[in-house]
């Protein structure tokens, strides 16, 4: 039997090799899944380092710690956490969880699916239709005519099989070489404009993607257009083709990008039935949690759908029960701003701007990367704040721990999806309030303040005296009679001071910011003091709508080929309201009724150095205070 001699203070001990082992792996097998999520990190990061690293792997029926290069041929950048299968008990659980889904409308009746495929094979067929109608009129060769193609193709929710009951289908249009994109939005205008079942047609021509909005049938729908460097489009087209790339304007490539991500994905899961359901149980988490907004700096449905499949890629054999906890589980400890990764970035050397923070120094500030698995790789995340970033971190926590409870048979699936109240988080709130006189007016005037809002909260972290501010995504409709207003409600938490009761806070150069960066004159700020039930401080921003907010909503670059499921409308079940639930009455000041903490006292204000507040003022006039900026 192996031994050493090893002496301690005088006295010699015989130690057991053997023993040793035996404890160390013991060890190891109780706590694996912490090292290896923690190896994985490490692992990604010598990707984008001079160093080459072998993730180790546990192999469960072995007990031995495997090389990654030993292991068969896996998913992903690093060999899986765990190939166990599923066990009775997780095919219960499984089944549980699709039972405690479906009050919440994510499953679409079989009837309601028909019906999309049918809109979309009509919508293919006119644009075959429209491009040889626009082949004849260039003069075309017959024999070309009739092999020239044409092709609709879906992405986003839809595409990855996880859309919910009413949602939109996100399209692309897929030319040939000869038909331009101002055929597109002309000819193919007209052509839709006959169409009886097409409602609400609209074209946003000078968008970051070019898009045609419409209703077909009652079914929203978003078309992008590219055109390909191929005389005919053949029906068997594979647009995760990096040579499909080569010769085309950014606009196309831009377009083609949403169906590259998504088909990328579709093939990097072991188990696309489990990557779906899975999905759709974190999607609607994210929903009930107020963390689903790429554009207010939470993840949109893209990148949740690269986490989840990233699960996928580390438990390969796993249900979507297992799988959903494994979710937690591994993003609870990622040591961000390590990158997720799908697959090894490719370098196509089309000289595309790809994320590299090897290459660009700006990609080095990205605090929660997730990285697109089709060329050019991009990150989804780049919205992503130290504050958005900690309150996901915080729900993942959360989520982990009921769903350890649900595991050990001490909680239902329905505790995962229980709305948590946003106001009774903290104990202020800045309220932003965006007004316009008209419905439509106030539309467009809505979606440049929203895509904005992360500036804000941005200012509002570079406080010295503010620790965390938390946007909530879910917006809410606004007090103004004469009219239409919409609110979003950020919640704040300042850094305790000694000696802070005697202090102000004064956020007026915060706001300024704001609106010089992103929202500019001449639009006026009023600072408003709403008091809710004991008496919490609200801060009110309004922001009036003009001609220049139009203008700057035309000229915003918002991106549609790759999130386009970003919307903030929260699923509830069938036999609960569609309302935030707030159990604390409140009074009704100028923004209307807004449910707070009860029983928290209001903090003392702080004063920030070379502020031009009065030192005698304690907290914001009730009265407005109107800066002309």
């Amino acid at each position: 039997m192996e031994h050493f001699l090893y002496r301690l203070s005088g006295v010699y001990f015989f130690i057991d090799i053997q023993i040793l082992y035996y404890f160390f792996m013991c060890f190891f097998a109780q706590h694996q899944e912490k090292f290896l999520v923690t190896f994985c990190c490490m692992d990604i990061k010598s990707s984008y380092s001079d160093h080459n690293h072998i993730c180790p792997v546990f192999s469960p029926s072995t007990n031995q710690v495997l090389l990654g290069r030993e292991t068969p041929k896996h998913y992903g950048i690093t060999s899986p956490i765990s190939l166990a299968q599923a066990k009775e008990a997780d095919l219960v659980l499984t089944h549980r969880l699709t039972e405690a889904l479906k009050p919440y409308g994510v499953f679409e009746e079989e009837l309601e699916l028909q019906r999309r495929i049918h809109v979309l094979g009509k919508l293919n067929t006119l644009v075959k239709e429209w491009i040889r109608d626009v082949s004849e009129t260039k003069n075309l060769p017959a024999s070309v005519i009739e092999t020239v193609g044409g092709k609709i193709f879906t992405f986003g929710s839809y595409r990855l099989g996880v859309h919910t009951k009413g949602a939109d289908i996100d399209a692309l249009c897929v030319a040939p070489r000869h038909v331009e994109r101002t055929d597109f939005f002309s000819s193919f205008l007209d052509k839709l404009k006959e169409q009886e079942e097409v409602k609400d047609l609209r074209a946003v021509e000078e968008a970051f993607v070019p898009v045609i909005k419409l209703s077909f049938d009652s079914i929203e729908i978003d078309i992008l257009f590219a055109r390909l460097a191929l005389q005919t489009i053949p029906e068997n087209l594979d647009l995760r083709d990096d040579g499909l790339l080569k010769n085309l304007d950014i606009r196309c490539i831009r377009s083609l990008n949403g169906c590259r991500v998504t088909d990328e994905i579709l093939h990097l899961v072991p188990n696309i039935e489990n990557f779906r359901l899975t999905l759709r149980t974190i999607k609607l988490w994210a929903k009930r949690h107020n963390i689903y907004s790429n554009i207010l700096g939470f993840l949109g449905g893209v990148s949740w759908a690269m986490l989840v499949a990233r699960t996928c890629q580390l438990y390969p054999n796993a249900v979507a029960s297992t799988l959903v906890h494994k979710f937690f589980l591994v993003f609870s400890k990622w040591e961000w701003p390590n990158p997720v990764l799908l697959k090894q970035p490719e370098d196509c050397n089309l000289n595309l701007p790809v994320w590299d923070p090897r290459v660009t120094p700006s990609d080095r500030y990205h605090l929660m990367p997730i990285i697109t698995p089709a060329y050019p790789q991009q990150n989804s995340t780049y919205n992503v704040s130290a504050s958005t970033r900690a309150v996901m971190v915080d729900e993942f926590k959360q989520g982990l721990a009921i769903t350890d409870e649900i595991l050990q048979s001490k909680a239902e699936w329905s505790k995962l999806f229980e709305a948590p109240n946003f106001f009774q988080k903290y104990k202020h709130y800045i309220v932003l309030l965006a007004s316009a006189p008209t419905e439509k007016q106030h539309l467009e005037w809505v979606g440049l303040v929203e895509s904005k809002i992360r500036i804000l909260v941005g200012n509002l972290e570079k406080n010295e005296y503010i620790t965390l501010a938390h946007v909530n995504p879910q917006s809410f409709p606004g007090p103004r009679e004469k009219e239409v207003s919409t609110m979003w409600v950020i919640g704040v938490i300042f850094k305790k001071m000694e000696a802070s009761e005697n202090l102000n806070v004064d956020l007026t150069i915060d706001i300024q910011s704001f609106t010089d960066t992103g929202i500019k004159s001449p639009y006026s700020i009023q600072l408003k003091n709403v008091e809710f039930e004991n008496d919490i401080l609200s801060f009110c921003s309004v922001l009036q709508h003009s001609t220049e907010g139009l203008r700057q909503m035309n000229d915003s670059s918002l991106d549609l080929s790759l999130d386009s499921d970003n919307s903030m409308s929260v699923p509830s079940p069938t036999a609960m309201p569609a309302t935030v639930p707030t159990s604390t009455p409140v009074k009704c000041g100028p923004l209307g009724p807004l449910a707070a903490a009860a029983g928290q006292p209001e903090a003392p204000a702080v004063k920030r150095p070379g502020s031009p507040m009065q030192e005698e003022r304690k907290r914001f006039k009730s009265d407005a205070e109107v800066f002309h900026l």
